[in-house]
């Protein structure tokens, strides 16, 4: 009797694992869609605040992949117009949407970068993905009122959709005392050094969603 339902349960193993999809299922990946920010932009390979989380990850024995979707320059409308395949292509368990910076810095509307970051959420949500959005804040010479609105797009998004938020990806960089020693000479893009901390403010909203 026992060998007979050995036999058996060792059947339905072998037939679920014929199932497509079902052992991918189980594996675990973040997908990060982001900019300059998360590409390692002026940095050297490996030091940018992505590969750090890989190399966390694999730290602490998680079978966890960490797959790298981010371009310099890229907007919210871009990352909306690739989502789609990317999706399909490495079908996250988990996706990262850190976007938004360059729309700001080119003027875009507001409520355009709102609507692609609420679309890429969904899209990600259908997909079968836990979303955490980062986000991002603007000098004050861009205006308090700007700025206030614009940092607080993604607490809406985020709001609205139910998912994971992380405020501001460059706290404790941008807004220390010291933060042009912390950056490179555009004064835009943080040095290595920079990145150990905002692994830190990813993974303040990531954690939790693991």
């Amino acid at each position: 009797m026992q060998r007979r339902m050995w036999m058996g349960y060792s059947s339905l193993s072998v037939a679920l694992l014929l199932v497509p999809g079902l052992a991918r299922a189980t594996k675990r990946k973040i997908l990060v869609v982001g900019d300059s920010l998360s590409a390692e932009y002026g940095l050297a390979r490996g030091s940018g605040w992505v590969a750090l989380l890989e190399a966390r990850l694999k730290a602490q024995k998680r079978e966890i992949e960490v797959v790298n979707a981010s371009i310099s320059g890229d907007t919210t409308s871009g990352g909306r117009s690739r989502l789609g395949a990317l999706l399909k292509k490495e079908q996250p368990s988990h996706v990262i949407i850190e976007l938004g910076g360059n729309d700001a810095l080119r003027g875009l509307p507001l409520a355009m970068t709102r609507d692609n970051l609420r679309a890429m959420v969904q899209d990600s949500r259908k997909a079968g993905a836990r979303v955490l959005v980062v986000g991002m804040q603007m000098p004050a010479n861009y205006g308090a009122a700007y700025g206030k609105e614009f940092a607080g797009s993604f607490e809406t998004v985020a709001r609205e959709e139910k998912v994971g938020l992380v405020p501001f990806l460059l706290a404790g960089v941008a807004d220390r005392p010291d933060a042009e020693a912390w950056f490179q000479a555009d004064r835009i893009h943080p040095l290595a050094k920079a990145h150990p901390l905002m692994l830190e403010q990813v993974w303040k909203g990531l954690a939790p969603l693991l």
